[in-house]
């Protein structure tokens, strides 16, 4: 908080980071050690002792420390090749720049939950072009579902700006579920509030090109009628396409009002 008694968004952010960053990791450990009980240490008191029975306990002590690395399975080592990053710690130096960049295969199944969301988007996805895929492949059904309670700060933000930078005429509709489910979810007029001015400005820029990816009548009216009679046998397909691009104009009118876009 500031001397005046406003709030900081970018102090905000910061401890936001660092909470959920401690969250996941002690989340993971935690994880780490009732596999270690269930294992091989008879009580949990041992455990904690750093060290247990004479000659095991660095091996406990290893198992929360590799506690974020990720197995190798049978499907990783047989077959066609695929790059599975065991170690999502670990800094790649020679990451090869693909033109057509995918949801890279070393995520295992996408998130369910919002902890295993944060840990996906943060450590396994390095590019914006990555990450606008993750979005899409999770869809905005998925999206909606996973932050129902609360949208984490910054992320509305983070987001807004991957799909502005990437979107493209074959995602529209994609998109545009994706906003709406957003919409949706609790606080959402707070993580519009604390919107910085380029995230600001990167929802102006989405929604411009949304509204811009019509079919090519226009809105303003019909288009001009092709001669002869198969005018008359199109005419049913012209007005099929009008009411469903009225409709999408619609929806993004209705979006430019909840994400506040003048």
């Amino acid at each position: 908080m500031e001397a005046d008694g406003a709030l900081d968004p970018a102090a905000l952010e910061r401890e936001l980071r660092a909470a959920v960053a401690a969250d996941e990791r002690r989340e993971r450990e935690n994880e780490a050690k009732l596999r270690a009980v269930r294992q091989r240490v008879p009580s949990y008191e041992e455990f904690r002792s750093d060290g247990g029975c004479p000659g095991r306990g660095g091996g406990f002590r290893n198992i929360v420390l590799a506690s974020h690395l990720k197995p190798l399975e049978k499907k990783d080592k047989m077959g066609k090749r695929r790059n599975v990053l065991w170690n999502p710690c670990a800094v790649r130096a020679k990451a090869p720049q693909a033109s057509d960049v995918e949801i890279p295969q070393e995520l295992d199944q996408l998130p369910r939950t919002s902890a295993e969301f944060y840990r996906d988007w943060r450590r396994c996805l390095k590019s914006g072009r990555e990450k606008y895929q993750f979005l899409l492949e999770l869809g905005g059904e998925a999206l909606g579902r996973i932050f129902q309670a609360d949208l984490g700060f910054g992320l509305l933000g983070e987001f807004l700006t991957v799909l502005a930078e990437n979107i493209c005429h074959e995602d529209r509709d994609a998109v545009l579920q994706i906003l709406q489910s957003l919409s949706g979810t609790k606080r959402f007029g707070l993580n519009v509030d604390l919107l910085s001015e380029s995230e600001k400005e990167s929802s102006r820029d989405l929604l411009r090109k949304l509204r811009n990816m019509s079919g090519g009548y226009g809105t303003a009216g019909h288009p001009s009628s092709p001669a002869g009679c198969g005018a008359e046998r199109e005419a049913p397909l012209m007005d099929s396409s009008l009411q469903r691009e009225a409709e999408e104009d619609r929806r993004v009118m209705e979006l430019r009002k909840c994400y506040r876009v003048n």
